[in-house]
């Protein structure tokens, strides 16, 4: 295959990312008619459709391979500008997929002091949130560049490491334990209490009640609410029992906002670090950006998850 225009690979990368051709001419600062131009080019070129023009737009399954490879290339173009002292391409982006607990408890803290460097730099960096068994989706389809995941097996041509267990425990509020559990949550009452859920896909609440009364697939009375962080002042409002991580729930029980529920039970998440490896090891060389996002990744999960 001949050599792919750059040019329309980020026509690619921005409609995969604004879902219109408007939004991505606007974000490339370009005309709706060029966007439309470099990407029938890009498709002539492989001989292959990459868009469905659908409403919202999406790509075909040719589309998002040369989307991994977009966001690669522009991944290496934001470390040429980094090691040239030259500030990056506003469309060039390093976006990473992260579950919405861990964004609410220790990634933020573990990215800090690179973001603040990328600010003088700058690159842009982008989290997408998700479930945790679902980031790995992203990172298969092109979407991002790196994920934290549940998943543990890397795909061919990323590296992986693990990063730590994410611990969740129970709790309710004490005005919810004196009105609805003043015998404590057993085998006999849990189905009747509402339990809060983060949103279809989160399934902890039903694995904690598994493990704590020796149940299969227990059924349970739901209410969602999907943000980390409203989710645990729903649980301080009385909304229901919540299984959240204790990173977030400890300092609230330590204080008596909150009061654990069977502390004895507690279920826990292994966090892995995926990322694509786009450039052989190179001693003396100044890490890639990627790589320095990982490697802070890392040294915060060290310090916030259990091992």
């Amino acid at each position: 295959m001949k050599d792919l225009d750059s040019a329309a690979l980020d026509c690619l990368a921005a409609l995969a990312d604004e879902r219109s051709f408007e939004r991505a001419a606007h974000a490339l600062n370009i005309t709706q008619s060029a966007v439309s131009q470099r990407l029938r080019g890009l498709e002539a070129q492989v001989g292959q459709p990459l868009v469905v023009r659908s409403r919202p737009l999406r790509l075909t399954e040719p589309g998002k391979v040369l989307l991994r490879f977009a966001r690669q290339l522009q991944a290496l173009r934001a470390d040429v500008s980094r090691e040239l002292g030259q500030q990056a391409a506003p469309q060039e982006r390093l976006p990473i997929a992260v579950n919405a607990d861990s964004l609410a408890t220790w990634v933020l803290p573990a990215l800090d002091p690179l973001v603040q460097q990328g600010l003088r730099q700058g690159f842009g960096l982008e989290l997408v949130v998700d479930d945790q068994d679902f980031t790995h989706d992203w990172l298969r389809q092109g979407e991002v560049l790196g994920c934290v995941s549940t998943v543990s097996q890397a795909l061919r041509g990323c590296v992986v490491q693990p990063l730590g267990r994410m611990r969740y425990v129970a709790a309710v509020s004490p005005a919810f334990a004196q009105h609805h559990l003043p015998q404590g949550l057993s085998a006999a009452n849990f189905a009747q209490l509402p339990f809060l859920v983060f949103n279809r896909k989160d399934d902890n609440q039903v694995q904690w009640v598994a493990k704590a009364f020796g149940l299969r697939s227990p059924r349970l009375l739901e209410r969602y609410v999907p943000s980390s962080e409203a989710y645990v002042h729903a649980i301080r409002m009385g909304w229901g029992v919540g299984v959240a991580p204790e990173l977030q729930l400890a300092p609230l029980i330590a204080r008596g906002e909150l009061l654990a529920v069977r502390p004895e039970v507690r279920i826990e998440v292994m966090l892995h670090w995926h990322q694509w490896k786009l450039q052989p090891d190179q001693p003396g060389a100044p890490a890639a950006l990627l790589d320095q996002i990982g490697h802070a990744l890392a040294a915060g999960a060290a310090v916030a998850l259990h091992h």
